[in-house]
């Protein structure tokens, strides 16, 4: 049916679909910063003027740790991308922008898949959803592992309250679901995207352990980098906490935000409810970490999505299969 639309209708649905999404990316940046229930613009802008926070070895300093953290996302990209096909950096750097851009109106980030995989021909396109899942599963192992290793330090060090039953049962719960999905690898009829979960589990343990190495290195790079800023920021606003003690806090807030699914725009939201009730036992007040997490989300989210509109506007699909 669709090879029966004239073409121009075609390059017309095309154009306003890519409008759609640069005006729905932009939106929801203006948004979040201007209509924000939890932090008020004008109260934001006062406080960063009052601590300081724009001065220009603070500005470099944190445009060079989010460059960083994407360019070792691009890299990482690339890398798995490589496992099928050869692409460049600055294909990469497309690529990942522009998934970037289109994820950020929906649930859990899904629409990086699509986006990504309408840059390559129909027969790669299964594989690259798969190499994207792959990429994503590598950044939360790590959070998972800092971020459970940092929750039983902050548990045990200030003593909070843990209702062990409620663990138990949902621990329970999670055993189920593990058993539940053992048992859905065994039967052909389930299915993701036309293959079914035995084949996907048998594609990944297809890649060699040193691709699943230098992924989760690259992952555990970019945690350090995002990390650290987060940390740096709470230098610039004046908080006294040692690194430690401050990284036991962010790792549990990066670990407990990630668990709750969300859209990406209320993903700031998700975690500024979750830093201010941690970083609340290390007295840091709910101003400062509401606008580290709006500052975080603008220099790793907003900002690499315009440029991610960029390569949106200007995209176009492959023509030949490779």
């Amino acid at each position: 049916m669709y090879s029966s639309v004239p073409y121009k209708t075609k390059q017309f649905f095309f154009v306003l679909i890519k409008l759609s999404i640069v005006v729905g990316a932009f939106y929801f940046i203006y948004s979040k910063l201007v209509e924000n229930e939890n932090l008020q613009f004008s109260e934001f802008w006062s406080f960063l003027k009052k601590n300081d926070a724009f001065s220009t070895k603070n500005i470099v300093f944190l445009i060079i740790l989010s460059v960083f953290n994407w360019f070792f996302e691009i890299l990482k990209w690339q890398f798995l991308v490589k496992t099928i096909k050869q692409i460049s950096f600055k294909n990469a750097l497309e690529q990942s922008l522009g998934g970037l851009t289109a994820s950020l109106i929906t649930p859990n980030r899904i629409g990086d898949y699509g986006a990504k995989a309408v840059y390559y021909v129909k027969s790669f396109r299964k594989q690259i959803v798969l190499l994207n899942l792959l990429g994503n599963m590598a950044q939360m192992t790590i959070t998972t592992i800092f971020g459970v290793v940092g929750c039983i330090i902050f548990v045990n060090h200030y003593q909070i309250d843990v209702d062990y039953y409620k663990m138990a049962r949902f621990g329970l719960i999670l055993v189920m679901i593990s058993f539940f999905a053992i048992f859905g690898t065994k039967q052909k009829r389930f299915k993701v995207k036309g293959y079914s979960i035995a084949r996907i589990l048998d594609y990944i343990k297809g890649i060699t352990v040193k691709t699943h190495i230098i992924n989760l290195g690259l992952a555990l790079i970019r945690y350090l980098i995002f990390s650290f800023q987060f940390y740096y920021l709470l230098i610039i606003f004046g908080v006294e906490v040692d690194y430690t003690k401050a990284m036991v806090v962010i790792t549990s807030m990066y670990f407990l935000a990630s668990i709750v699914p969300s859209i990406s725009i209320f993903d700031v939201v998700i975690k500024g409810s979750v830093a201010v009730f941690l970083f609340g036992f290390v007295d840091v007040n709910e101003l400062t970490i509401l606008s580290i997490i709006l500052l975080m989300w603008v220099l790793n989210f907003a900002t690499p999505s315009l440029f991610g509109s960029y390569f949106i506007l200007n995209f176009k699909l492959p023509k030949t299969e490779e």
